[in-house]
């Protein structure tokens, strides 16, 4: 493939817009970062003229692929009769009485922008409804950029994040807040014993413990069996808010987020995302008693753009498709998932590589590694090929297919079996020629 005007705009707007991108997550992006003109179904085109199918799917919020149809109208038609006015409309009523319906959680709800906001608005309230300011969140897992919450993810270097039992809070930016570490308290996942010790140590001090209960930015690991109920007995037991990051695994991996799916009910959850199939909407879920600070103006939480027309017609229209026919889409993306995961192993097998494919459907991660499981982030760090599987993923990209560099694979409902038929034959390839 050519990359020839992907290059040359890349190194235009490097003389106008810092790092050349608009996120730092789309830095270093190999061969080059890609600019692209269009998007449709499963398939986005670049400025190249290159056609790919897309597994990266907008970093996960792009559920019903590129584009749809159905979302678009309903969004056009709403705008055409009004924007944002700083008001209420039915509209978000509306949604608001979907989600109560699918979400576990959802006693009350409220809107922002994007899941860093939902995140920083979860833990606002868990503060003023606990009176504590303390809060645990695991390593490796990711809850937005803020400077609160922005501590040992991203891959934390192993010679920084400290000794198992007792890990080290490490910022991940410059000019993060240096007081916002005193508040935060990071252990590995999925360990309920170290998890119940920290708790006592720090008894009376917790408002949180915050989580994705399926950890998409670590590897994609499920929970181990027990984990979650003895995380959901904890808390209950010392009056900790729990809460459940669901801005990746919300609407994506079942109506009811994970929560639904794995049978645990948090106190919170985070929505983002796939909510509304790309439009930037994210919510807050939560049980009546704590979002009661809300309506006495006790807890602020406020936004310009929250629940403006746009996002709240696409959050509807989403929500609406996603319950069509008794959640027939999810059948598909679960079939077509599965088919792709089982596809990826075999073709490991097939030519002696070390892979682990690891998670749902929806979304799982590729991993380079003799493992037969990695349950957190130290295990994934430790024990996984990452330059292989950058090798793997540029190779996959020079024949048409998109994929994310970290490992994680994100399929839609516009994802077809003729498009799993071409991505094996494209990774068989990719495979033979590592």
């Amino acid at each position: 493939m050519d990359f020839k005007k992907s290059t040359a705009l890349y190194e235009r707007s490097k003389k106008s817009l810092a790092g050349g991108v608009s996120s730092q997550a789309r830095i270093g992006e190999k061969p080059v970062p890609l600019f692209f003109e269009s998007g449709k179904g499963s398939k986005l085109y670049d400025v190249d003229g290159n056609e790919y199918i897309d597994y990266q799917m907008a970093n996960g919020p792009a559920f019903f692929g590129h584009s749809p149809d159905f979302l678009l109208e309903a969004v056009n038609r709403e705008m055409q009769r009004f924007q944002l006015f700083a008001g209420q409309h039915e509209m978000e009523i509306r949604v608001s009485e979907l989600v109560q319906q699918a979400v576990p959680c959802a006693e009350l709800v409220r809107y922002n922008s994007s899941g860093t906001e939902a995140v920083q608005s979860a833990l606002r309230m868990a503060r003023a409804y606990t009176g504590r300011n303390k809060f645990i969140k695991f390593e490796g897992h990711y809850h937005g950029w803020m400077d609160s919450v922005f501590y040992s993810t991203f891959h934390p270097p192993l010679d920084r994040i400290g000794p198992y039992e007792s890990p080290s809070a490490v910022p991940v930016s410059a000019g993060q807040s240096r007081g916002t570490a005193e508040e935060v308290i990071t252990l590995p996942w999925n360990d309920l014993a170290l998890l119940t010790m920290a708790v006592e140590k720090h008894q009376g001090e917790l408002a949180a413990i915050i989580m994705e209960p399926i950890a998409c930015n670590v590897n994609s690991a499920l929970p181990r069996a027990g984990f979650l109920e003895g995380v959901r007995q904890l808390c209950s037991d010392r009056g900790i808010v729990l809460i459940f990051d669901e801005v990746i695994t919300g609407f994506r991996i079942g109506l009811g987020g994970a929560q639904g799916y794995l049978g645990v009910t948090p106190d919170i959850g985070v929505f983002a995302k796939a909510m509304a199939g790309g439009f930037p909407v994210s919510m807050v879920a939560a049980k009546k008693e704590i979002m009661t600070s809300l309506e006495d103006s006790t807890t602020v939480l406020a936004g310009t753009y929250n629940s403006n027309v746009m996002v709240m017609a696409a959050a509807e229209a989403s929500i609406h498709k996603l319950m069509e026919n008794d959640g027939a889409v999810y059948r598909h993306v679960y079939s077509v998932g599965n088919r792709l995961m089982d596809g990826l192993r075999g073709l490991a097998l097939t030519h002696e590589e070390d892979v682990l494919v690891q998670g749902l459907g929806p979304a799982f991660h590729m991993i380079f590694t003799a493992e037969k499981e990695l349950p957190d982030y130290r295990s994934g760090a430790q024990k996984s090929d990452g330059e292989r599987y950058a090798r793997f993923r540029v190779g996959m990209l020079e024949n048409g297919v998109r994929l994310m560099d970290d490992g994680r694979w994100f399929l839609s409902t516009a994802h077809t079996e003729d498009d799993i038929d071409r991505t094996l034959e494209i990774a068989d390839r990719t495979f033979r020629s590592l």
